[in-house]
């Protein structure tokens, strides 16, 4: 690898710099939590960034995109959701460590902690003596490492990665980080994100004769800094960080650097702390950084490249001019742990108001606030707190079932939720029971839920969802189902009623929850919850087909890439959008 480079020095296209900091001192800086192109402290490399923003006036906007008799891009692919696991699934967590000479055992930790985030595979990247060393495999943390494993991952230095597949069988091939080598070195990689001009980035490498190795659209980004013309090594990660559109938060690991790079509207989250010794830490929660005893110091910026060695210590650098974060709501709704900070803010706080809001905007008459563990537990308690009713566990979760199990050869019914969840009938038994959930995705879970607490005896049953109805898929990083199996997509809150069989419902209004977040609020991505994308795809989402594939050479050709294909011909996204939404360029 080059040596270590002084960025105020490089001859065109000058990147500001702040000043370094030491490792062995921490300091403080005092940068605004949401930087805008005109307070984040640095001046932005030169870039122009396509946006869009996009209203409607339509009552389920997706629906209308792609209504259910209307042979849509999804409508051929297979669900990657069970009727027993039916909530979006973040896709994957990110590590980083540099300055501590247990750094992969501490970066086994800190996966760990991250193991909500992707549990079908996870790996490490070491450096010692300048050799990036890799153990990934498919399964749990605790499935993939062991001691012996460790020990082959010495170094100051590593990265980690947790994955979630999003259908079909785990590829070992496809468990980050990736490395590769090309001609100036190594370099490894830990993505959590989607890129939503995947394919159409993938089709240009090839073109120039790239061979791609698996279906991850985070193998793109390697292509690009390999291909790349720009020195130093830096400038190769800005130079194919500006060709990427979509949600990216990734961790770069070289001979001698550790980089850290968020996209400019920071839709995944990622931290930065400090060990006691020194050592710099990234992780996509603050809940990795506790297990490790790493002090919690800052987000790194959306737009924000920051570039970690021994001769400079921390430097952070612009990547891009950004515009207003819109960061994902849904880290507070479900996929952060309750102890985490995330884009500045307590999960367990913003959990508990989401409950007290619903306490106040939908009430109900009750003997006892239960919650559908473990994510609407916080919510529950907050809702419970401010109707004066009293919370119990009135469904126990089972945390020893594994990823697959061994199916009665006659049916039971509701098998699948039995397994993971038990009434308890000494609380529900002749009660009025309000039940708390963090969200509703198809409803299919939900109604054997409601099913479950009526067999226990419950007199009355009225669910509470801390989130607003889903109506849109995610393409940022998220696996959610297609919009035609959006249950709020497809129907009123009272047809959901209906179906899922409770005596009431009621969801988190949207204008209370963007209120809640005040002066924050226009900060956050909602597209999920209403149709408006940040960042327009030009490509539409299929969900695992890349990873379903086993060597590849036995699937069509067009779903070969993975995770994003063309619609059918003569398909134009923005003409179909254009009807319903009006676009503003930013």
């Amino acid at each position: 690898m080059a040596a270590t480079v002084n960025l105020s020095s490089t001859p065109s296209n000058p990147i500001s710099k702040l000043p370094s900091f030491s490792l062995n001192s921490p300091q403080k800086t005092s940068f605004s939590l949401f930087p805008n192109s005109s307070s984040f402290p640095c001046k932005p490399f030169s870039h122009s960034l396509k946006s869009h923003f996009i209203t409607t006036s339509s009552k389920n906007p997706i629906s209308d995109l792609f209504p259910p008799n209307k042979s849509g891009p999804e409508g051929d692919i297979v669900s990657s959701f069970s009727d027993d696991d039916d909530k979006p699934r973040e896709e994957c967590g990110v590590v980083g460590i540099f300055g501590d000479p247990e750094a992969s055992r501490l970066c086994y930790l800190a996966l760990h902690a991250l193991q909500h985030r992707g549990q079908e595979g996870a790996g490490i990247v070491a450096v010692n003596n300048n050799v990036l060393q890799t153990v990934t495999g498919v399964g749990l943390v605790s499935e993939v490492f062991n001691e012996s494993k460790l020990d082959q991952l010495p170094g100051e230095m590593a990265i980690g990665h947790v994955r979630y597949s999003t259908s079909g069988s785990s590829m070992l091939k496809n468990v980050q980080p990736f490395v590769a080598g090309y001609r100036f070195g190594s370099v490894g990689v830990a993505h959590n994100g989607n890129l939503v001009n995947y394919r159409a980035l993938r089709a240009m490498l090839e073109d120039n004769g790239s061979i791609f190795n698996t279906s991850s659209d985070t193998e793109v980004v390697l292509h690009l800094i390999a291909i790349s013309k720009a020195r130093p090594f830096l400038l190769r990660i800005v130079d194919a960080c500006e060709k990427l559109e979509g949600a990216y938060s990734m961790v770069f690991v070289t001979g001698d650097k550790l980089v850290a790079v968020r996209d400019p509207y920071g839709f995944r989250p990622l931290v930065m702390g400090r060990r006691s010794n020194g050592a710099v830490v990234f992780a996509s929660e603050t809940c990795a950084l506790d297990l490790i005893e790493a002090t919690y110091e800052r987000e790194v910026y959306p737009g924000e490249v920051l570039v970690v060695d021994k001769k400079d210590g921390v430097q952070s650098l612009c990547l891009m001019p950004h515009p207003e974060p819109k960061q994902c709501i849904f880290e507070h709704i479900y996929f952060a742990l309750p102890n985490s900070l995330v884009f500045g803010r307590s999960v367990y706080e913003s959990r508990r108001v989401f409950g007290e809001i619903l306490a106040t905007e939908a009430p109900v008459d009750c003997d006892v606030v239960i919650a559908v563990p473990d994510s609407g537990v916080v919510a529950a308690l907050g809702y419970a707190a401010k109707a004066g009713v009293p919370f119990q566990q009135g469904l126990i979760r089972s945390h020893y079932v594994g990823r697959t199990f061994i199916e009665p050869s006659q049916k039971i019914r509701d098998f699948g939720v039995k397994l993971k969840l038990s009434p308890v009938r000494a609380v529900l038994e002749g009660k009025r029971v309000v039940v708390v959930d963090d969200s509703i995705v198809r409803g299919t879970t939900s109604s054997k839920i409601v099913r479950l607490i009526k067999e226990a005896g419950a007199k009355e049953i009225h669910m509470r969802i801390a989130s607003p109805p889903i109506i849109g898929s995610c393409y940022y990083g998220v696996d959610t189902p297609s919009a035609e199996e959006l249950i709020s997509n497809r129907m009123s809150v009272e047809e959901i009623r209906k179906f899922i069989g409770c005596d009431s419902l009621a969801f988190l209004p949207f204008d209370s929850l963007k209120k809640m977040l005040s002066t924050d609020s226009p900060k956050f991505c909602y597209a999920c919850f209403s149709g408006k994308y940040p960042v327009m795809p030009g490509e539409v989402k299929v969900k695992g087909v890349g990873d379903s594939m086993d060597d590849g050479l036995n699937t069509p050709l067009a779903s070969i890439d993975g995770h994003w294909i063309k619609g059918p011909p003569n398909f134009d996204l923005e003409k179909e959008i254009d009807p319903l939404y009006q676009e503003s360029k930013i």
